[in-house]
């Protein structure tokens, strides 16, 4: 089978199914595993991959995100008889169905069962952990200038909520809103989260935050994007990610190697 990726988490979902071999093309953001991304050549990125060089390489299917890849990339290579596969999973339970559905079409159900039902088992455990517990209200900011937050329409809202976190922008109209540090600061969320990607925030960004808005430092706190936004193989542990960042531990540290 001759499979090409164009979305990372999928790319690394397929390594994990044991289909990393078969993988012939990826974009130039799927880095994960580092092995795979160096020996499997890119076509291009998630927003403007190059049709004609997919379709060169023959693929029996290429993997799209509805998110991160255009509908008039996907038209253009369904156009020239390429079999697709596109997924837009928007909570871990989607993320299950979505990991069995790729783990069917690659020929390894066992392997996609091991890594769905391990996302079922904690995201329960997460939430039977929640029950009782007071919510912790927060905002998570994707962007800087301007600030960018996410409604709850997002797979990293579904993702905090497990272990009982209320996203103060989750009314929002659209999908990732820009915000003022005023709003911010009006919204008195209980924690900050400063993501990872795709703006790479670091401390000084948490610092210059703080200092704009009023928002205490101590809220304000550096997370693992990857973690809370990928979808697949990797949910598992953002399910018990997200329950830290939440509930407490861990958060900043693993996120800290952003540096200043």
């Amino acid at each position: 089978m001759r499979i090409v990726s164009l979305c990372p988490s999928l790319t690394e979902l397929v390594a994990d199914l044991g289909r990393g071999d078969d993988l012939v093309g990826r974009t130039k953001f799927c880095v994960h595993p580092p092995a795979l991304a160096e020996r499997v050549p890119s076509v291009g990125g998630t927003k403007n991959p190059r049709i004609e060089r997919i379709v060169a390489l023959r693929p029996d299917l290429v993997l799209l995100n509805e998110e991160e890849n255009r509908r008039e990339d996907a038209e253009a290579l369904r156009a020239a008889g390429v079999p697709l596969h596109v997924s837009f999973p928007r909570d871990a339970a989607e993320t299950a169905d979505m990991v069995r559905d790729v783990a069917r079409l690659l020929e390894r159900p066992a392997d996609g069962e091991r890594i769905a039902a391990e996302i079922e088992r904690r995201v329960e455990r997460v939430r039977r952990a929640a029950l009782g517990c007071p919510p912790v209200r927060w905002a998570y900011l994707i962007w800087r200038d301007p600030y960018m937050t996410v409604n709850a329409d997002t797979f990293v809202h579904a993702m905090l909520a497990l272990p009982g976190g209320v996203n103060v922008f989750a009314d929002e109209p659209t999908r990732y809103p820009a915000i003022t540090a005023e709003r911010l600061a009006a919204a008195d969320p209980d924690l900050v989260l400063l993501s990872s990607e795709p703006f790479p925030f670091r401390a000084k960004h948490a610092d210059e935050l703080a200092e704009r808005s009023g928002v205490p430092r101590d809220r304000i706190r550096l997370v693992d994007g990857e973690l809370l936004s990928w979808h697949g193989s990797r949910t598992p542990a953002g399910v018990d990610y997200a329950e830290r960042v939440v509930r407490g531990g861990t958060a900043e540290g693993n996120a800290e190697g952003n540096g200043e």
